[in-house]
């Protein structure tokens, strides 16, 4: 994990467009004062590789948010294609388990020694921030959010990936027990005055910078925005106080 990442290169801003040129418009406004893109289930549906390549075609980085949760091969398969598209950054569920992670996190590896220097961070999502308490209870986990975040967290960095996405409010927790060197990317980021939406563990940029987060996602809140450009480089401001 590099030290010392740019307040800019630490915002990461959702392209939850319904078209390409939609998104194409957003990174144009929003570059290159932001310089990493997440392309989301929505947008790669509609338009495959192409959304991974405008984004690439102007000077930006992918964050490739599937999140892969299948059987072992099929998830390493998804890897080495999403690899091969050349993303900064990609997320397999954690709750896929250990063979599945162990799985995905050697197939980055073999796209990196196929390819030098362009293995992607890989990521397990721990527990979707539109979840609390009683929603993972729905699903049959006993434990509390913190805990299930810590025990995802835990497989994950043993199976080899690279960090977690996971909520801000888990941020502090997971760093105390993983470590400095394990990424920890957190959405839900709301600044002051933005709407919650179906987010229901949120926090504002400059407190999950503090928590020990090294990037923060942010959709709505810039993208919904009267000015998206203003609106990213107060949260670049924020985080750099």
């Amino acid at each position: 994990m590099p030290e010392n990442i740019a307040a800019g290169d630490k915002l990461i801003v959702a392209l939850d467009m319904k078209t390409l040129d939609e998104a194409a418009m957003m990174v144009k406004k929003l570059s290159p004062a932001v310089r990493v893109f997440k392309v989301g289930m929505g947008l790669f549906t509609a338009y495959g590789p192409d959304a991974v390549k405008m984004v690439h075609d102007k000077g930006a980085k992918v964050f490739l948010d599937l999140k892969f949760h299948d059987i072992p091969n099929t998830v390493a398969h998804a890897v080495r294609s999403a690899a091969k598209l050349g993303v900064f950054m990609m997320n397999i569920h954690a709750m896929g388990g250990s063979e599945m992670m162990s799985a995905a996190s050697s197939a980055a590896a073999e796209a990196a020694a196929a390819n030098p220097g362009n293995r992607p961070i890989l990521l397990g999502v721990t527990v979707l921030t539109s979840m609390d308490q009683a929603s993972i209870g729905e699903i049959g986990v006993d434990r509390k959010i913190g805990e299930e975040v810590i025990t995802l967290a835990r497989l994950a960095k043993d199976a080899g990936l690279d960090g977690v996405v996971a909520s801000p409010n888990e941020t502090s927790l997971i760093r105390q027990n993983l470590g400095k060197d394990f990424v920890i990317v957190t959405p839900g980021i709301r600044p002051a005055g933005s709407e919650k939406g179906d987010q229901k563990r949120t926090m504002a940029p400059d407190s999950a910078i503090r928590a020990g987060a090294d990037y923060i996602v942010v959709g709505r809140p810039v993208i919904e925005a009267k000015d998206p450009a203003g609106a990213a480089k107060n949260i670049i401001k924020e985080m750099e106080g």
